[in-house]
């Protein structure tokens, strides 16, 4: 074969220079094979390292540190008047009975301040649980209980192996003293690592110990329900006169331009404008999922227009022909044959929105949702944030053991955004037709 790096004799035949040709195209096809696939390479590659980062910090918040404690429910410190009303039991001080049961596993701290550290070992939130316990339960009060609560975030930090045992007392968040106290509690078989439930269970907390992501979920599900609420009909139904009804003149021509132009938008200009018109004209509630969907809607719009036009274009115009042959009206025609056939490309383009949507935090930002809120939000007017703005806030705390937490939100928000897709995907195939 004539070697393609050197000039052919002027003498060459056709034949040969269709060879040396061909030679360079396969050549040239080989050198583009293997780019691609390297860039395929280099993709996973830094995928795989963001993945193995997140999951590496983040399946320790799964488990969190519980301590057993044995506390005694004296009636006198709980309900004196021996009533049982619930309002007094819920107002009893729970939290001193925690205190003495700390001091009767350690009598031999005293001071003011190694009793202040020793405290600190249990969360705040011990105290509510051991009043839950007893207000499910009055007839607890005059015994002693065995309860396990959540210890303190550095006590958790330690038993996690974040906080180095070994180093120097001044390297590290945890004092001697209260290092010996852990040990002792470890060797009395009082800490153990244990699901985190309360992960999932419950709303934020300026105790990293307490915080959970279901107040954050639940704004997330609300705020996406007002969205596709809002924006499938609307974003369908604008493709469909646009595409099937609309005249082709420059009025729809500028309607498609700003259409297409509006998907290319920042998305923190669709939060100004919701909090230009929806809050200070309309006076909608500030961090809200209804004030949320509402931005929301307008910023997945143009994603589900265009690519339910894009769904309509790909149906035959045979279909059309032939609806339109036997007596069908144009409305009947679309209705009842185009759009069951575009179904699939507008689930999967509306769903891709939803997706986008649900991963924003910028313009939720600017309508106030990002203010800390510590109860579960009931529905679509009450004050909420969203799990991207929880993942942020989260990222911006000081305690280390808010990292753990924020990696384990974005594997859940990842996990979320997975089984978006997967719907896409699965919808397709269940109504996707092929002719």
């Amino acid at each position: 074969m004539t070697n393609p790096g050197k000039a052919l004799p002027e003498g060459a035949t056709s034949f040969a220079r269709i060879q040396a040709g061909m030679a360079k195209r396969r050549a040239a096809e080989r050198r583009f094979k293997m780019l691609g696939r390297l860039a395929v390479s280099v993709g996973l590659l830094f995928l795989s390292v963001l993945l193995i980062s997140i999951v590496s910090k983040g399946y320790t918040a799964f488990w969190q540190t519980q301590m057993r404690i044995d506390v005694v429910l004296a009636a006198e410190d709980i309900d004196p008047e021996g009533t049982r009303n619930a309002e007094t039991l819920r107002k009893a001080d729970y939290s001193s009975l925690i205190k003495q049961s700390m001091r009767d596993m350690f009598p031999e701290v005293s001071g003011r301040r190694d009793k202040f550290a020793l405290y600190g070992l249990v969360s705040n939130g011990a105290a509510f649980d051991l009043r839950d316990k007893v207000m499910a339960d009055p007839s607890l009060i005059g015994t002693k209980v065995s309860l396990w609560v959540p210890a303190d975030d550095d006590v958790d930090m330690l038993m996690k192996g974040h906080i180095d045992r070994n180093a120097a007392e001044d390297d590290r968040r945890i004092k001697d003293n209260v290092l010996g106290w852990i040990n002792q509690l470890e060797a009395e078989d009082r800490l153990e690592l244990r699901f985190n439930i309360d992960f999932f269970t419950k709303g934020d907390s300026r105790d990293p110990e307490l915080a959970g992501i279901r107040g954050a979920l639940m704004g997330t599900i609300f705020t996406l329900i007002v969205t596709l609420s809002l924006s499938f009909p609307l974003g369908v139904a604008a493709a469909v006169y646009l595409e099937e009804f609309a005249p082709k003149n420059k009025w729809t021509d500028l309607i498609e331009v700003n259409i297409n132009n509006l998907a290319a938008v920042p998305s923190i200009v669709f939060g100004l404008l919701g909090l230009a018109v929806f809050i200070n004209v309309f006076g909608l509630p500030r961090s809200a999922p209804l004030l949320g969907g509402l931005v929301l809607t307008l910023m997945t719009l143009p994603t589900i227009i265009i690519a339910s036009r894009a769904a309509l274009k790909s149906v035959p115009p045979s279909i059309r022909d032939a609806a339109l042959g036997i007596g069908a009206s144009p409305m009947q025609a679309t209705l009842y044959h185009v759009i069951p056939l575009a179904l699939p490309g507008m689930l999967t383009g509306t769903i891709i929105g939803m997706a986008q949507a649900l991963g924003e935090t910028a313009p939720l930002l600017m309508i106030g949702m990002v203010a800390f809120i510590a109860d579960v939000p009931q529905g679509v007017f009450d004050p909420s944030t969203a799990l991207p703005v929880q993942i942020y806030l989260w990222a911006d705390s000081p305690e280390r053991a808010y990292v753990e937490r924020t990696s384990a939100a974005i594997m859940v928000l990842l996990g979320f955004l997975a089984l978006m897709n997967l719907v896409a995907v699965l919808l397709r195939k269940r109504f996707e037709r092929r002719w």
